[in-house]
């Protein structure tokens, strides 16, 4: 008989946690999110049927969205930028597995560059959905997002590769991610999960897929943290300088307006398919319709803070790190 095996509960479609629920309360560690587990739980699990495209095979992209205007825009815009994000984690990804300190961190390192991969190949996949053309999509996507990667992506690209590639500091590198580079981006995808999933349904998928992962992603890297302080606390406050000058990165990069401007056309396309969006809460008590786009980038940065403040408490950091005083990179 062959093999049987059961999805762990936060990898389940139907059973995990929303992403912002997971990375605050969930406990994870390497050990827990082996090789096998991800064999099992996430390409048997959570990829069951949706594994090609990131949304189940049986639920396509609405015609209004293949349509030209201010919606489809917007997602085009998101998904190609989320899609070039994930591939540049992909890339930084390769320099923690070599220099991981043990087997299962090796391990997780290895699925979760998988994981971004995957990411990536599904946001652009789910442009050629909308209607644009696969041959010419990656150069496509590098055109549109010239502008974003280089005053945005590219500073945390090099603030990474100085600590994982040049200083070979791994747990230097799990706070960038854990803090730093998941911490800011996570809140904007469960933004998208939720804005997207009454217009489509195939949309939504997308990125419930991909934060399901990023809970894993999130509460294994707090787990080896906190791991690690506790047997070498001398290694606090390089850590807390990582972290800190992380925030000042983030505070320095012009990423509102980028966000702000698809938001715009976000909130035109949304008002032009009210029918379709109805009484939808996007969040606990307030209708998508009556936001703004100030409103949802508002939100998004407050379930930052609030998810990197819990984070740090069960990391047993002082919530000061968030504070980005001083000035440049960790040396």
């Amino acid at each position: 008989m062959p093999e049987a095996f059961t999805t762990a509960p936060e990898a389940d479609w139907d059973a995990a946690p929303g992403l912002l629920d997971g990375a605050m309360k969930l406990t994870l560690g390497p050990d827990d999110c082996d090789l096998a587990y991800w064999i099992t739980s996430v390409a048997q699990g959570t990829l069951r049927d949706r594994g090609v495209t990131g949304h189940h095979q049986d639920v396509g992209v609405p015609d209004f969205l293949k349509t030209p205007g201010p919606l489809r825009e917007a997602l085009v815009l998101e998904f190609g930028f989320r899609g070039l994000s994930e591939e540049i984690a992909t890339r930084l990804l390769g320099h923690y597995v070599p220099i991981a300190p043990g087997v299962p961190e090796m391990e997780f390192y290895a699925t979760q560059m998988i994981d971004e991969a995957r990411h990536a190949r599904v946001f652009r996949n789910h442009l050629v959905e909308l209607g644009m053309p696969a041959d010419t999509l990656l150069k496509d996507i590098d055109d549109m997002a010239a502008d974003y990667r280089r005053r945005v992506l590219r500073p945390v690209e090099d603030f990474t590769l100085e600590i994982v590639r040049d200083q070979q500091d791994f747990i230097g590198g799990v706070a960038v991610f854990a803090i730093v580079i998941e911490g800011v981006l996570a809140p904007a995808a469960e933004l998208s999960e939720r804005k997207w999933t009454p217009l489509s349904p195939a949309t939504g998928e997308v990125s419930r897929g991909t934060a399901i992962d990023e809970i894993r992603h999130l509460t294994v890297a707090s787990t080896i943290l906190k791991d690690h302080l506790a047997a070498h606390p001398e290694s606090r406050d390089r850590v807390l300088e990582i972290i800190r000058a992380g925030v000042r990165m983030w505070d320095e990069v012009p990423d509102r307006e980028f966000v702000i401007h698809r938001e715009e056309l976000f909130q035109e396309g949304m008002l032009q398919h009210a029918d379709k969006v109805g009484d939808y809460e996007i969040w606990p008590g307030v209708k998508m319709i009556d936001t703004s786009p100030e409103q949802r980038y508002d939100m998004a940065e407050r379930w930052t803070d609030e998810m990197a403040r819990s984070r740090l408490g069960y990391m047993g950091l002082p919530l000061d790190a968030l504070d980005s005083g001083g000035t440049g990179a960790p040396a």
